[in-house]
């Protein structure tokens, strides 16, 4: 009797892990599909395969990052029944869907109006954007799902929630742009432009970073605005506070006797690797900031 029970047990889990897999892959699906619904003009496989566009796949590669953290936002936590756990799938799996495509929008219109990404992407083929579009994708999806996680009471206040908290983190996101671009030495915007792959490597890493930050910020339960609102600045001001901090800490232990700021912007070959450095570090610090807190 005692094994008929485990095995009936098994056999439920089973159903269920087939039914929450099979789910997850029809949003993904649908997500791939809103992609190239957005991208008008824009022929994926032909980028993908035919051009081996590599600064495409690196922002393609970040959407289905971002994609995977947003969907995986709809099934995380406790089990509130099958059928409950499905309309949650749906609806939160959609709306984490239409706000990562938005996100991108909000990268070419405000973030880094000064061009246009995707034709720095498929016509220049610009590999420091692509990796910078691709984090955007990560962040957002970090960002939503924090946004989704956290129990909001009922569906309608739940999607009410996610939507602001998203708009949230795009505001911060936005912010750290800014202040990241009047700190460092260099034109952020005239060193993306340029195809600097370093500074695109070392931005995508901020991003990443400040969204880290969000993210933990954001989940858990809704309690009241100001204890969430108050959860996040604080988190995230910290963050601003003491990332630039780990930058010159990473400049002086990992480069001594060099500068970033010279190695990816200054020399007439961009240093990649000190991009890479620079992003390592910021995302390092986030986490660093996170397990303090």
């Amino acid at each position: 009797m005692t094994t008929e029970l485990v095995s009936n047990e098994w056999m439920n889990d089973l159903l269920l892990f087939g039914t929450y897999l099979a789910s997850s892959l029809i949003l993904l699906y649908l997500g791939k599909w809103i992609f190239k619904l957005t991208k008008t003009g824009i022929e994926t496989e032909v980028e993908l395969v035919e051009k081996d566009n590599l600064a495409f796949s690196f922002a393609y590669a970040g959407y289905f990052a971002g994609l995977l953290m947003a969907v995986g936002s709809a099934i995380y936590g406790d089990s509130n029944g099958l059928l409950v756990d499905l309309e949650d799938m749906a609806v939160y799996g959609l709306l984490a869907i239409v706000l990562l495509n938005l996100s991108s929008i909000i990268i070419d219109k405000i973030t880094l109006r000064h061009f246009s990404i995707w034709k720095e992407i498929t016509v220049d083929r610009n590999i420091g954007m692509g990796i910078i579009e691709g984090a955007n994708y990560l962040a957002s999806g970090l960002i939503i799902f924090g946004a989704v996680t956290g129990e909001s009471g009922n569906l309608v206040f739940g999607i009410y929630t996610a939507i602001a908290y998203w708009v949230l983190g795009q505001v911060l996101i936005i912010l750290a742009t800014a202040i990241y671009d009047r700190l460092t030495p260099y034109s952020l915007h005239k060193e993306i432009e340029k195809d600097n792959n370093a500074a695109g490597v070392a931005f995508a890493g901020l991003i990443i970073a400040v969204a880290n930050l969000i993210r933990h910020g954001l989940m858990g339960d809704f309690e009241t605005w100001p204890e969430t609102l108050t959860e996040v600045g604080y988190e995230t001001g910290i963050g601003l506070l003491i990332l630039p901090l780990i930058r010159t800490l990473v400049d002086r232990i990992l480069l001594p006797g060099q500068k970033l700021s010279d190695e990816i912007a200054a020399q007439e070959k961009p240093n990649v690797g000190a991009g890479l450095i620079e992003a390592l570090g910021y995302i390092g610090g986030s986490v660093l900031i996170i397990w303090c807190i």
